[in-house]
């Protein structure tokens, strides 16, 4: 199995579970937070979300301005913008050759400024992996919050 068929893979499981944990967000207490230094679950998934957004630029550019927000209303609301930006992305890998997977390399920049080049495969993973961990900080607040953590690799407690 290649990177990119590994990649494609790992990319759809993750998505159903990303969806699941934003869905799960009660949207009445967006601006929860454990303690003041961290940042609320909004602002998390509204982080996690501008990554997805971010998957199509890199997907589609040379460049990818980091996205560092993503309005949005309710939890559902950014469930949906999320698995719609998501499918996208998951369309547009379908096209892809090893060599545009493995050899293009893309910038990346926050606020405008050079952060970092890498190929474009690296910088996939590195953005996935970020929206993992974000999305496991995410899944902690939930319980605290009044809701119910959804089964992500396994049952949770909520779900048996």
């Amino acid at each position: 199995m290649s990177n990119l068929d590994f990649f494609k893979g790992c990319l759809q499981n993750e998505m159903e579970a990303t969806f699941a944990i934003l869905s799960a967000i009660p949207s009445d207490k967006l601006n929860y937070t454990p303690h003041p230094i961290n940042r609320t679950a909004y602002e998390i998934a509204e982080h996690i979300t501008a990554h997805v957004y971010d998957f199509n630029v890199i997907l589609k550019n040379d460049k990818c301005d980091e996205k560092l927000s993503c309005p949005f209303s309710d939890s559902a609301d950014i469930a949906k913008k999320m698995k719609s930006m998501w499918l996208e992305a998951m369309e547009t890998l379908e096209s892809y050759t090893e060599q545009k997977w493995h050899e293009e390399n893309v910038e990346l920049l926050v606020g405008g400024e050079p952060f970092a080049t890498m190929p474009r495969f690296q910088m996939m993973w590195f953005f996935l992996n970020d929206i993992i961990h974000h999305r496991g900080q995410l899944s902690s607040y939930i319980r605290p919050m009044g809701g119910k953590n959804p089964a992500v690799y396994g049952y949770s407690a909520d779900t048996i």
